[in-house]
């Protein structure tokens, strides 16, 4: 069986998802789930960031036709001092999120779900990031020209020129947004 020629859909509107699954030579539709998480701020837990990568499957999921349809959905976050860093909201809580990673070493975990008719699987990926010490006008020429608030931490490590990273341990598209490593060890386990 060819796994990349299953009816894929991907429930997230995230261009970098879809960026790390097409280059990978999935073919795949996007429905984005309506599913409003609210975890930022909250303490990190493997269960909580499953949990919200279900919901967003579960979201698609009613809404599609074909329950043969294999859906994935995911979500990531940064993490550091065992809270949630999600995407911010304005420049203010960019710059303070930013300055919190500021020489330090953070988690970036991602969630993903697998399910159809017959199917449930989640699983997460763990990476880590550290950051050189980052002066304020560093901070603030970043939010300026990257446009951080569709980014958890806001900062996408795949910006042009992103120089905040020293060191990263763990697979690059976890950073991103989408582990494609274990995306496609769950997808393939599922498809024998």
């Amino acid at each position: 069986m060819d796994l990349k020629n299953e009816k894929l859909i991907l429930a997230s509107n995230s261009p970098r998802r879809k960026e790390i699954l097409k280059n990978a030579g999935y073919d795949f539709i996007v429905i984005p789930s309506r599913y409003e998480e609210n975890i930022s701020g909250k303490f990190f837990s493997k269960n909580l960031l499953e949990d919200c990568a279900y919901n967003k499957a579960k979201d698609v999921y009613k809404r599609v036709c074909d329950k043969n349809s294999v859906i994935v959905s995911a979500d990531t976050v940064v993490v550091i001092d065992n809270i949630i860093l999600g995407k911010p909201k304005d420049d203010k809580e960019a710059l303070l999120m930013l300055q919190k990673l500021s020489s330090r070493t953070h988690l970036v975990a991602s969630a993903v779900c697998i399910m159809n008719k017959d199917i449930l699987i989640k699983d997460s990926a763990f990476s880590y990031v550290a950051f050189r010490k980052l002066s304020d006008n560093d901070i603030k020429n970043y939010i300026l020209c990257k446009h951080p608030f569709d980014k958890a931490g806001s900062y996408g490590i795949q910006d042009e020129n992103f120089d905040f990273a020293i060191k990263i341990a763990g697979e690059l598209n976890n950073i991103i947004g989408f582990p494609l490593k274990l995306f496609e060890k769950m997808y393939t386990n599922i498809m024998r």
